[in-house]
């Protein structure tokens, strides 16, 4: 477990190094200045003057190049051979259970001109990173700074079953122990040192070195998944050096036993939590597979799309049509929105028949059971009719709940859903929702849970009544029990910080916060837009992701909404929200956005009235029928994610037998010391009446 960590002070005669010989040496920058000694050509790392002479071997080199603080040896293997019969020596002895022995690979001597280049490479590291860390300061965004200037908590990753490690997270929580890269050290080799997690935020934990106790000075952020994070033991199976910090190192005389008292009883990551991780993050969707997708300028219709790309589960998809694929839309795998081949003629969906007629080569159809699986129906009783009234979430602007009706019944529990007031003469703004989608709620749910229900558009009875417009309409509410009642014991609370896609502008994840929950509905705030621009998101949604999602997968973040930006928009939205019309081009956002094309966004669906060209037969029809993947070379079966936890790995505990074990083994060891709103979350009663 504490394989590589070694008792002597750095700077004393008998401090070491145990990586060095292993590191591979980086040819040496041509802008680095020559020296020549004993006939031999050294390149001087930094420019300084001074030599130095070995007190063990003779050798002269450059000073700065030479081993320990005091600078009296050009080696590890010196520095030990000189104080091989000293009393720090026996020490070190008994500390290891035995005396260095010539197979340790500590005592592998480097050529001088070795670590003349390692020590230069080190150099420009360092170099390179102050650069790095003073550019990022003025642009970046840090998720650690944001949530501990603010004392924010985070939405633990139990909460989104869809993303990696979801549902095999385990009981990782503060004080749990790690082994991760030792920072505050001068030896130019990555050594390692055991830390506790002092505080969760999704994926990242804010860790703090052992021996630190209170003291948080060298407390830092990490991303909990990633490849520098171990369980305990780790480095002394993998022979990587353990060594304490600088800042701590004269603190304790004996760490070995410090550590032993510390980590007994401990708890640590599960051996394979690494592999579960990489596990999790394998996805069954690939580059040219096709799918049925909504059309973003019709959302009455689906077209033949293409997998451009998949980065985190999240897929570019470029209509088949689009030549130079600019044309694209943005989704999670497990998205409502995406389908196999085939699927709207099963339902009876309309379909834009694609003008490409001949298989293009490479593209193959989505094997079905890749997509999202919904729940089955009975629609042989009492059932959906169309003219229907109930109330749904428009998904041309996500933060209102709106007065809508059933416009078509399809097959296998599907509806085709308009708003009231502002649907297109050829319906060509309707929806498909499922049945059991919690995008749609029965007739009085925004009065029941205190939400503000957006009237039809031109409706000039207000406030509006229920009662008084189904008269009005001649018009029956849907049945409330045929809605999805089913509320999951979610985890999620008002305040938590996640990372969530912006709907309207789908490429784009953004810094947002729970300001509402509503049984399994989420209002999510987009941090520094107003409330205008909140969306209405259910907490299954794989469009919500735990912090530290974007650095994970490599996905883009959008900041929060820098000071300037607000002001700049405050005043346009401070005025009155446009109505929908022909001309309505969704949300005028005025987030930085990447610099690229831009985004796909839904907002810039055509909304009502108007002369719009009617769906023909041939847009009824599917695509042609490619042939799918050979049964040899289909891609893996994923199923899609359960709301149950299908592996809970229990965190490993540090036993002393353990601690023994691993501390006596034999001649692998060589010890290193280096320089409040009642939210509903559960299975209440649907319609208990909520506070705002």
């Amino acid at each position: 477990m504490f394989d590589g960590y070694d008792s002597c002070s750095e700077d004393t005669s008998s401090s070491s190094s145990s990586d060095e010989s292993e590191e591979e040496v980086a040819p040496l920058p041509s802008s680095l200045p020559i020296i020549k000694n004993n006939g031999q050509v050294y390149t001087y790392p930094d420019g300084k003057s001074g030599m130095a002479t070995c007190e063990m071997c003779g050798m002269v080199g450059v000073r700065d190049a030479f081993y320990s603080k005091t600078k009296r040896f050009c080696s590890v293997s010196c520095s030990r051979s000189y104080s091989s019969n000293s009393k720090k020596a026996s020490i070190l002895a008994r500390l290891q259970g035995k005396p260095p022995t010539k197979k340790a690979k500590v005592l592998q001597k480097q050529p001088l001109v070795a670590k003349l280049a390692a020590y230069a490479q080190y150099q420009a590291t360092l170099q390179s990173q102050a650069k790095t860390k003073s550019a990022v300061s003025l642009e970046g965004f840090s998720w650690g700074n944001y949530i501990n200037s603010n004392s924010f908590i985070a939405a633990p990753v139990t909460c989104f079953k869809h993303a990696p490690m979801g549902t095999c997270w385990g009981d990782i929580s503060e004080n749990v122990r790690v082994e991760v890269p030792n920072t505050d050290c001068s030896l130019p080799t990555k050594v390692f040192w055991i830390a506790g997690i002092v505080k969760l935020a999704g994926y990242n934990a804010l860790l703090r070195y052992e021996g630190f106790e209170s003291d948080s000075s060298l407390d830092f952020w990490c991303n909990i998944c990633g490849s520098d994070i171990h369980p305990v033991g780790w480095c002394a199976a993998s022979g990587k050096p353990l060594v304490p910090p600088r800042t701590i190192q004269h603190k304790y005389t004996n760490w070995k036993a410090f550590l032993v008292k510390r980590l007994t009883g401990a708890k640590t990551l599960p051996p394979d939590f690494s592999q579960k991780v990489s596990e999790s993050m394998q996805y069954p969707f690939k580059p040219s597979m096709r799918v049925e997708v909504v059309d973003k300028t019709h959302l009455c219709r689906t077209r033949v799309a293409i997998v451009e790309s998949v980065i985190g589960g999240r897929l570019r998809l470029v209509y088949e049509e689009s030549e130079d694929k600019t044309d694209d839309f943005w989704c999670h795998m497990y998205s409502p929105l995406i389908h196999h081949i085939g699927w709207s003629r099963s339902i009876g969906h309309r379909f834009k028949r694609s003008d490409i007629t001949k298989k293009q080569d490479g593209h193959f159809d989505t094997p079905p059971h890749l997509f999202a699986k919904v729940k089955e129906v009975d629609q042989s009783g009492e059932w959906y009719k169309e003219g229907m009234k109930l109330e749904a979430i428009d998904p041309l602007n996500l933060s209102a709940i709106c007065v809508a009706t059933i416009r078509k019944v399809l097959a296998d529990g599907f509806l085709m859903i308009g708003i009231d007031g502002s649907e297109a003469a050829d319906g060509s703004d309707w929806f498909c929702y499922h049945a059991t989608s919690p995008s749609i709620f029965p007739v009085g749910f925004c009065e029941i849970n205190m939400i503000e229900l957006t009237p039809p558009r031109g409706y000039t009875k207000l406030p509006f009544k229920w009662f008084d417009y189904l008269r009005e309409t001649g018009s029956i509410a849907a049945p409330v029990k045929l809605f999805n009642k089913d509320v999951p014991n979610h985890g999620f609370r008002v305040g938590m910080k996640l990372e969530a896609v912006d709907l309207m502008e789908p490429r784009l994840v953004c810094v947002a916060t729970v300001t509402r929950i509503i049984h399994r509905l989420l209002r999510i705030h987009f941090d520094g837009w107003e409330e205008e621009y909140d969306q209405w998101v259910d907490c299954e949604s794989p469009d919500l992701y735990p912090v530290g999602w974007c650095q994970l997968t490599g996905y883009q973040l959008q900041p929060p909404a820098p000071q300037t930006s607000r002001e700049s928009q405050s005043g346009s939205s401070k005025q009155k929200k446009k109505a929908k019309s022909q001309q309505y081009k969704g949300h005028k956002k005025k987030r930085k956005m990447p610099v690229g094309k831009k985004p796909v966004s839904l907002s810039s669906l055509p909304m009502t009235g108007g002369v719009r060209r009617s769906l023909s037969g041939d847009e009824e029809l599917t695509p042609p029928p490619y042939r799918t993947l050979p049964a040899q070379t289909a891609p893996e079966a994923f199923p899609p994610p359960s709301t149950s936890r299908e592996f809970s790995p229990s965190l490993k505990t540090v036993t002393p037998l353990q601690l023994k074990e691993e501390l006596l083994d034999g001649e692998e060891y060589s010890f290193l010391q280096g320089a409040s709103d009642q939210e509903s979350n559960g299975s209440a009663s649907y319609y208990i009446k909520q506070e705002p």
